[in-house]
């Protein structure tokens, strides 16, 4: 009898902490984030604050609402915006970051990637020396810094593959150093590779992927594997790899097909993914006004708008999924 007491004992204290916990995460809001300055979040990446002891997220501020702007000139001359969140469920729009590199008078911040390491934040970030009505001219990497992810200080401007380059994404290799992914856009839109010692002096080497043209690499340890994400404009491919060096690309891509829930019925685009926990989480964004037949698309405020979802990525049987459908119960740790 004793025993069974104490079974039951134990079996409460488990429950209960379950329950506690399960109280403590909140479903998602969705979207997850909408940009209140210009309706045009997009390329999302998050990192912890540890000062402000939030969750910060980084993302390109697209001029969606901006009036008279003809071409792409609205995804030009944007700037870097900044949301954050206690639990990673709803997030509030914070400023834009105060960016000291704006050598132009016409600028573009475009897809930051941002973290900490040692103490100090890092930022590899797309700069287009103006503000163009096609895609038609040069975009660098720069490397900043800061100590607050809100002012950052320009180190230097990247030698890369060439001097038509977007979409870092950097992380550290297992033996020492880093390893940074980017979109090469004169070679048919590969994701090309370099390495780094200290996150300053970069030595490209060639080709990583490009079986498939691609923008957005997002690379992350989870499952004891290595996985890339790339944005193909009709969901995102996902490649594993062992070794960060050999990627093989899985047949079913990601959010591609479309979803039910409020300004998700788009594909997804340009992610983030952040390991938290055990559990991976996918920031992604949709143009809600992009869908059906593209023939019938307008050019105008519904399909220049863009907004922030959230969805859990799945593991079974070697291969990743998400459905973006499900609702995210979150409570990210830290």
């Amino acid at each position: 009898m004793r025993f069974l007491k104490a079974l039951l004992v134990i079996f409460i204290a488990i429950f209960s902490v379950t329950i506690v916990a399960a109280q403590k995460q909140q479903i998602a809001s969705k979207p997850l984030f909408v940009d209140p300055v210009y309706d045009g979040a997009a390329d999302p990446v998050v990192v912890w604050n540890k000062k402000a002891k939030k969750w910060f997220m980084f993302y390109t501020n697209r001029r969606a609402s901006a009036k008279g702007l003809d071409g792409v000139t609205w995804v030009h001359g944007t700037r870097i915006g900044i949301a954050s969140s206690v639990d990673g469920a709803t997030w509030q729009y914070v400023d834009t970051a105060d960016i000291q590199y704006r050598p132009d008078s016409n600028y573009t911040h475009w897809a930051p990637e941002v973290f900490e390491n040692k103490g100090l934040y890092h930022m590899y970030l797309t700069y287009v020396p103006g503000v163009f009505k096609d895609w038609n001219h040069p975009r660098e990497i720069i490397h900043l810094t800061s100590k607050d992810l809100l002012h950052w200080q320009y180190d230097r401007t990247l030698e890369l593959a060439s001097h038509k380059i977007i979409d870092a994404c950097a992380f550290p290799l297992p033996d020492g150093g880093w390893r940074l992914w980017y979109n090469n856009e004169k070679d048919k839109k590969s994701i090309y590779y370099a390495d780094s010692k200290d996150l300053v002096t970069w030595q490209d080497k060639g080709k990583a992927v490009g079986d498939k043209g691609g923008e957005g690499p997002k690379v992350f340890r989870w499952k004891d594997h290595y996985w890339m994400i790339v944005d193909n404009w009709m969901g995102m491919s996902i490649y594993q790899s062992d070794d960060l060096t050999t990627w093989k690309r899985q047949e079913k891509r990601i959010l591609e097909l479309p979803g039910i829930g409020k300004d998700d019925q788009a594909i997804g685009g340009h992610c983030d993914v952040l390991v938290n926990d055990g559990r991976a989480y996918v920031f992604y964004f949709t143009h809600p006004g992009r869908i059906g037949d593209k023939k019938t698309w307008k050019d105008g405020f519904e399909t220049r708008r863009s907004v922030i979802q959230l969805g859990e990525l799945k593991y079974e049987n070697g291969e990743i999924s998400c459905n973006r459908d499900e609702a995210v119960n979150i409570q990210l740790k830290h």
